[in-house]
C-alpha cells in the first residue's frame, strides 16, 4: 500500500508562504503544513487553518534562524545579540549536548513552542524542526519527553532514499547524506519506541527549494510502498528571510498542477497527514 503526505514547512513565516500553503491545499495536493508559532505571520496562519479542517497541522520547532518564544533573557545561550536563535549550529549543538544550563533552556523553549501551539486550539498532527535539528540526540530525546504531554503521534525523519532520486533524474548523492543517515536511523528508532509514527521515507532533502513538477510527478511515479513524505517549500513569493536560491513559486506551481491529483490515483496513492494514517 501506497501513502503519501505532502507537508509544506514554514506556515506562519510569512503571509507569501500562507497565501500559497491555502492554495495548494484547497488547489492542490497539498495535506499537511508545519507551523513556526512565532513566525512573522503565525497568527494568520492559525486564523486560515481553522478555516479549512482538511488541512493537517503539526509544529515546525524553531531552534535556529528564527526568533524564540520564551523572552530572550530565558534563553541567553540559545541566542545571539539580536535575540535571534543562533545560526552557529555545530557549536550551539554542542553547548545543548554538554551545558546543563544550556539544556535547561532548550527544554525550556521547546516546551514553550508545544504550549504556543496548543494555545492556537489547532489539533497537533505532527511535529518536525527546521533545518532538521531534531537529529541533534539531546533535542530529540525533549521532543519524545514533552511531546508526550502534548499527545505528539507523528514526526519527520529525514532519511531519503538515494535509489528512488536517481530513477526520477540522474543523482549522485551527497557527503551530508552518508554523514546524516545514521543519526536519521536511530531517530527514527528513538521515535518509533516511543509511539510516535514516522514515514518510512521522506523526499525534499536533495531539492529542498526546487521541488519542480517534473520532480514532484517522477516521486510519485516510483513511489516505495509504505508511507512516504514528501516535505516542500511554496510561497507567491519571496519574503524577509527567504532563501535567495529557493524556487518558492515553482514549488507552489508544482503543487497545483492539475494533472497530479489524475496520476496520484493511477498509483493507487492515498493521501492524508499523520493523524489519518496512525489512526490506520
Amino acid at each position: 500500500m501506497k501513502q503519501l503526505i505532502v507537508t509544506a514547512d514554514d506556515f506562519g513565516a510569512a503571509i507569501q508562504v500562507n497565501d500559497a500553503v491555502e492554495r495548494a491545499h484547497r488547489d492542490g495536493i497539498l495535506t499537511a503544513a508545519s507551523l513556526m508559532v512565532a513566525g512573522a505571520a503565525a497568527h494568520d496562519a492559525v486564523t486560515r487553518a481553522k478555516t479549512i479542517p482538511t488541512l493537517r497541522v503539526g509544529l515546525h520547532l524553531v531552534l535556529v534562524e528564527g526568533k524564540p518564544v520564551l523572552p530572550v533573557h530565558s534563553v541567553p545561550d540559545l541566542v545571539d545579540g539580536a535575540g535571534n536563535f543562533r545560526t552557529d549550529m555545530a557549536r550551539a549543538g554542542a553547548a545543548m549536548f554538554f551545558l546543563p544550563k544550556v539544556r535547561a533552556q532548550l527544554a525550556a523553549e521547546i516546551a514553550a513552542q508545544f504550549e504556543a501551539f496548543a494555545a492556537t486550539g489547532l489539533r497537533l498532527d505532527h511535529v518536525n524542526a527546521h533545518k532538521h535539528f531534531h537529529l541533534h540526540p539531546t533535542i530529540a530525546s525533549m521532543i519524545v519527553e514533552i511531546g508526550k504531554t502534548h499527545g505528539v503521534k507523528g514526526a519527520r525523519v529525514p532519511l531519503e532514499p538515494q535509489g528512488v532520486l536517481g530513477r526520477v533524474e540522474p543523482h549522485r548523492a551527497s557527503a551530508v547524506v552518508a554523514l546524516t543517515t545514521p543519526f536519521a536511523r536511530g531517530l527514527r528508532r528513538r521515535f518509533r519506541r516511543a509511539g510516535i509514527a514516522s514515514p518510512d521515507q521522506v523526499f525534499g532533502l536533495a531539492w529542498s527549494g526546487a521541488m519542480t513538477r517534473e520532480r514532484l510527478a517522477g516521486l510519485i511515479r516510483h513511489l516505495p510502498e509504505g508511507l512516504s513524505e514528501i516535505y516542500t517549500h511554496p510561497a507567491t513569493g519571496p519574503y524577509p528571510g527567504s532563501a535567495p536560491d529557493y524556487q518558492y513559486q515553482g514549488e507552489l506551481a508544482a503543487l497545483t498542477d492539475p494533472e497530479l491529483p489524475g496520476l496520484l490515483a493511477a498509483q493507487g496513492v492515498g493521501r492524508g497527514g499523520f493523524e489519518d494514517f496512525s489512526r490506520q
